[in-house]
């Protein structure tokens, strides 16, 4: 008989999550996710295979909960613009411990080499631009926002300059200095 399962798969998945976050895949070692977890090497491999396949589903728990924010973001009962600056306050907000973007860093780690991380990371860049221009939609509609350009072609300019930032934020920008990009980026695609 199997013996059970002595920790919590959800909440280790997190805590793994958070150490490929702060150090990458590449320079984060079973040791550094065992004495963070509290769970053996083993057991580990027991649930997750490998270290990739953890990675992996570190990967998925973080663009599952960066587009649960973005959606109740755009769910919210308030104007466009609203939605926006309340979207640009948020990035401003966090806590400032320059380790960028998960996916962000991720990418920059691994370029295009591995197609199950590069998937992963294009379809949280292409969930954020989709509720991204729903928001911008709307502001169109209500003539809140320029219709100079397109709703797609708003929505990938705010993802990118967004991207852009955790690229600052990991490179050790000041906050003043994103939080510039940030103002400059939103208030562009005003009337």
């Amino acid at each position: 008989m199997s013996r059970p399962r002595e920790f919590d798969v959800d909440r280790v998945l997190h805590q793994s999550m958070e150490v490929f976050w702060n150090k990458g895949f590449k320079s984060t070692s079973y040791e550094d996710l065992t004495r963070t977890t509290g769970v053996k090497k083993q057991s580990l491999y027991c649930i997750f295979n490998d270290k990739r396949a953890l990675f992996l589903k570190a990967l998925v728990h973080y663009r599952e909960q960066y587009i649960e924010i973005l959606e109740k973001l755009e769910a919210q009962e308030m104007s466009p613009v609203d939605k926006l600056e309340s979207l640009r306050d948020s990035l401003l907000n966090e806590e400032a411990t320059y380790r960028g973007c998960l996916m962000v860093n991720s990418a920059l780690e691994f370029g295009t080499e591995d197609d199950q991380v590069t998937r992963e990371i294009e379809l949280m860049f292409a969930e954020a631009e989709q509720i991204l221009e729903k928001i911008v939609i709307s502001g169109q509609e209500q003539q809140l926002i320029t219709t100079r350009f397109s709703s797609r072609e708003l929505a990938s300019y705010l993802n990118n300059a967004i991207l852009g930032t955790r690229i600052q934020e990991k490179s050790g920008a000041s906050r003043e200095q994103i939080k510039a990009v940030l103002r400059v980026s939103f208030s562009m695609i005003l009337p």
